[in-house]
């Protein structure tokens, strides 16, 4: 997963290069094809060609001397080349025994980092690698970012939840939004909920713009109160996984018409205002550490 993120940032950022991710799996089985079909130069050709070879799960040609073999040989000429090579495995290089010894060493000669938990950037490269690559409905930028911030702890729950929101959308026919996959995910967005309460939101949020709490309940209209309780129901519904009528309550009893205004009011201003933008995304940032 992390490859299939890394493999979309390299497209999106040199679209000109020609980038070619696979598993190890699938490089023993073209491999092997190509022996069969007697083609074993086409294959040569098509992978000593690219300006990137991502090969994901090495540790699959473990014991597995011919595929290593032909492995080693196209790793060589693409340094040769000057080319970028990336390969992720469960273990270090030198920990992959079934590797012959020169393998080992091939592998440990670049740059070997331990990887833990994914970021948000990289979760959204995840999310929109696997949108941008499946066929059927198109999934709206807003809700790869809404699953990206929610969903934190696993990838295979993440591509999962993904999955779930283009099913139902395909189901019913219907276009992809916000508060369906909202819907649709309820139960996990429950299990994955930051913990951060509204209550929590409406204090950070009267704090930052120098109001008092009880005013996000109150009655009054002028700007200087209804703009902050209109970015606080707006965090409210980006920062936890109440609906739209229990947003509502917790805000003086208003209607959820209200709080559907309030969030498409501060999506408009957002995109208009950069300023207004950055104080929403650093009260997102705040709650959210």
């Amino acid at each position: 997963h992390l490859m299939q993120g890394i493999a979309w940032s390299l497209r999106q950022r040199q679209p000109h290069k020609q980038v070619m991710y696979l598993s190890a799996e699938k490089f023993m089985y073209r491999f092997v094809r190509a022996l069969r079909f007697k083609n074993i130069m086409g294959f040569k050709e098509l992978f000593r060609s690219v300006d990137v070879l991502m090969i994901d799960d090495v540790q699959f040609m473990d014991g597995k001397d011919a595929t290593q073999e032909e492995f080693f040989h196209t790793f060589n000429e693409l340094v040769d080349q000057g080319h970028q090579i990336v390969i992720s495995g469960d273990r270090s290089p030198s920990d992959l025994e079934g590797m012959e010894e020169r393998m080992r060493s091939r592998l440990g000669c670049g740059l070997v980092a331990e990887v833990h938990s994914t970021s948000y950037e990289l979760r959204l490269g995840i999310l929109q690698a696997k949108a941008e690559g499946s066929a059927g409905s198109k999934v709206p930028d807003k809700v790869l970012e809404f699953l990206a911030h929610k969903i934190t702890s696993n990838v295979r729950e993440l591509e999962g939840a993904l999955n779930r929101v283009v099913a139902h959308a395909t189901l019913v026919g219907r276009p992809i939004a916000l508060d369906s996959a909202q819907e649709v995910l309820h139960d996990l967005l429950r299990a994955h909920d930051r913990r951060v309460t509204i209550e929590e939101i409406q204090k950070r949020v009267s704090d930052y713009y120098n109001i008092r709490v009880a005013e996000m309940s109150s009655a009054r209209r002028a700007q200087m109160v209804a703009r902050p309780r209109q970015v606080a129901m707006y965090l409210a519904k980006q920062l936890t996984s109440r609906s739209l009528p229990e947003i509502g309550r917790k805000f003086g009893n208003r209607d959820h018409t209200t709080v559907m205004h309030a969030i498409k009011r501060v999506d408009q201003l957002s995109q208009s205002d950069p300023s207004f933008a950055e104080d929403v995304e650093l009260l997102r940032r705040t709650l959210e550490s």
